[in-house]
């Protein structure tokens, strides 16, 4: 069985993906982890992703490791530079930002015009079906592409 962890900024990150998850592989075991102090530091403190977030985000990756994580999912993207160096520390896993596999996935269209909607936070995943319907177009969101993404990287 493989096993993602799920590291969380924000608490209303959580229901989506392990909704996407559930919908479209459920048989991933999933780890969610949260600290939800993360974006509350880095607003209040003012020192950007400094060393000490940096800190941050390597611990939260080595639980996530020594739990027998074999991919990680961050679901916050305000912290791209923390990613960075989780990915590089761990570069023989899929660490995927949370808007990574959306914009890899939109940018493969092609044609004048709109072809898709990207909806690029996790919060405004559940709008997928109702911007569907209103548009006709293919709507992506981080989510679903974060997912399938990481099936692919694993499977």
């Amino acid at each position: 069985m493989t096993r993602i962890a799920l590291i969380h900024a924000l608490n209303h990150s959580v229901a989506p993906i392990n909704e996407a998850f559930a919908r479209d592989w459920p048989e991933a075991t999933r780890m969610n982890l949260l600290d939800d102090s993360l974006s509350a530091d880095l607003a209040q403190r003012g020192t950007g992703l400094d060393a000490a977030m940096h800190a941050r985000f390597m611990a939260l990756a080595d639980y996530a490791v020594g739990t027998g994580a074999e991919g990680i999912l961050f679901t916050c993207s305000a912290f791209g530079t923390c990613i960075d160096a989780v990915a590089a520390r761990y570069p023989q896993m899929p660490v995927l930002k949370p808007n990574e596999a959306m914009v890899a996935e939109a940018q493969g269209g092609s044609g004048p015009g709109c072809t898709r909607i990207a909806l690029a936070q996790f919060s405004m995943a559940r709008a997928r079906a109702a911007c569907a319907e209103a548009t006709g177009l293919r709507v992506l969101t981080t989510v679903d592409s974060a997912v399938a993404a990481l099936r692919r990287r694993l499977d």
